[in-house]
C-alpha cells in the first residue's frame, strides 16, 4: 500500500516513501502533512513541476540527493542559496530533468516516489506547462 496520495488538479497518484535512503526528509515532511499548495512548471530544469516554498528552512540538510530526478520521482531542494537564487522547494519529475537554478545545478532529496500512472503524471506535467498553475496535495493514504 502507498504511503502518500498525491491529487493534482483532481488526478490522484499514489506515492512511496524513500525512507531508508532519506530518513530526515521523509519524516521532516510527514510533519507538513496534509500539504497543500499549487505546483507550477520548472524554469530550467526540464519536464519538471515544482512547489516554491521561498525562505521556509526544513533543517534537514542533504541526503540521497540527485541532479536527475527519474519521472516519478520527488525530490526536495532544502536551500541554503539566497532565495533571489534558488529557494527551498520541492520538485516532481515527469520526464527529462537537470535540475538547476540560474545560478546553475542544484540537488535535491529523493524521498518520495510515484511508481504507476507515469503516463498520467506525463500529461499533467504538459498539462501545467501549457495550461498553467494546478493546486496539489500531498495526504497520508488510506
Amino acid at each position: 500500500m502507498a504511503d502518500i496520495e498525491i491529487d493534482i488538479g483532481g488526478e490522484i497518484f499514489h506515492a512511496f516513501y524513500e525512507e531508508k535512503d532519506a530518513p530526515k526528509t521523509v519524516a521532516r515532511f510527514r510533519e507538513l502533512l496534509p500539504f497543500s499548495d499549487r505546483i507550477i512548471h520548472v524554469r530550467w530544469s526540464g519536464e519538471a513541476c515544482w512547489i516554491p516554498m521561498g525562505e521556509r528552512d526544513l533543517s534537514i540538510g542533504y541526503e540521497n540527493a540527485t541532479s536527475h530526478p527519474a519521472p516519478g520521482q520527488i525530490i526536495v531542494y532544502p536551500g541554503g542559496l539566497p532565495t533571489s537564487v534558488s529557494e527551498t522547494e520541492i520538485l516532481l519529475a515527469y520526464g527529462a530533468v537537470a535540475f538547476a537554478s540560474k545560478a546553475g545545478p542544484l540537488a535535491g532529496n529523493h524521498f518520495l516516489t510515484i511508481r504507476e500512472g507515469l503516463d498520467r503524471l506525463y500529461r499533467i506535467g504538459r498539462s501545467v506547462l501549457w495550461d498553467g498553475n494546478k493546486p496539489i496535495t500531498f495526504r497520508k493514504a488510506g
